[in-house]
């Protein structure tokens, strides 16, 4: 097996074993699509590359596209083919192929967000997305930030190194629910001081560790706090992406129309970014 084809493999072992639905709220959907709406959506054709168990496509279909793409190269798609059929979209499918190999007419929007960072060369899913994506349509991605996630890189990543070669069962619940514990009390008490501490005491919480991050994540229970802990444990691969280097991306790619394109920090440990591809290509 090829390294993104293990990686695809150990995180079916994640998606196939998730309740029928999305695992992700409505408000984290449109958080993570943002600066997209649903008026960018609705009547085009869009493609989801790297989509799991489809857990973004469910509320995609909401959006009303005219058509409804989602890829993936793991047996994630088996779940995420039932997901998606829940949604009755007349013109919804999944693609069980690498989407760094996928090629296709060219889509209204293409997007792929949590993906990249995972592969073994982020920058070939990248060109992909652009690649994808029709002339004059718009493209957008997300990544986890090397800035922010620095106590991330210390204490997730060495033991990731030794969790993704373990059952994806003993992950699951003899390293990620012990190790996540601390942090789901850490981001709880963060969210309760944030409502009800003083102006001087909130500016000074502001410095603590992946306070933005804790801030979003807090709004769920503790199996959501597993299940992200699980999904960067289980992975044989995570690469960290600087804005520099996301930036580096769109401004080499000849593709791409440089006035729309755009990089979004997004809880203070992640970046969002995109644009569209030159009308000329």
């Amino acid at each position: 097996m090829s390294v993104d084809s293990t990686t695809a493999a150990a995180f079916a072992s994640s998606w196939n074993n998730l309740p029928a639905g999305s695992v992700y709220t409505v408000d984290q959907f449109e958080d993570w699509l943002a600066p997209l709406t649903r008026k960018d959506i609705a009547g085009r054709r869009v493609l989801e590359l790297g989509c799991g168990n489809a857990s973004l496509l469910v509320h995609m279909a909401g959006w009303n596209p005219s058509e409804l793409i989602g890829v993936d190269l793991g047996d994630s798609v088996l779940s995420a083919t039932e997901n998606l059929r829940r949604t009755n979209h007349p013109c919804a499918r999944i693609v069980k192929a690498d989407l760094v190999e996928f090629r296709s007419d060219g889509f209204d929007v293409v997007y792929c967000i949590g993906v990249l960072h995972h592969l073994k060369d982020p920058g070939k899913g990248f060109r992909s997305v652009v690649e994808n994506t029709r002339a004059g349509g718009a493209f957008h991605c997300w990544v986890y930030g090397k800035e922010g996630n620095a106590l991330v890189r210390l204490v997730v990543e060495p033991t990731r190194k030794i969790a993704s070669r373990l059952p994806w069962w003993f992950t699951k619940y003899l390293i990620a629910t012990p190790l996540v514990a601390p942090y789901y009390i850490y981001a709880k008490l963060i969210s309760f001081l944030d409502k009800v501490a003083p102006a001087a005491l909130k500016a000074g919480l502001r410095h603590l560790p992946l306070h933005d991050y804790s801030l979003w994540i807090a709004k769920r229970d503790f199996l959501f706090f597993r299940h992200v802990a699980f999904d960067q444990l289980v992975t044989p691969q995570t690469r960290y992406m600087s804005r520099e280097e996301v930036s580096r991306w769109l401004k080499s790619d000849p593709r791409i129309d440089p006035s729309s394109t755009y990089v979004i920090r997004r809880n203070g440990n992640s970046w969002k970014f995109g644009g569209a591809k030159s009308s000329l290509t």
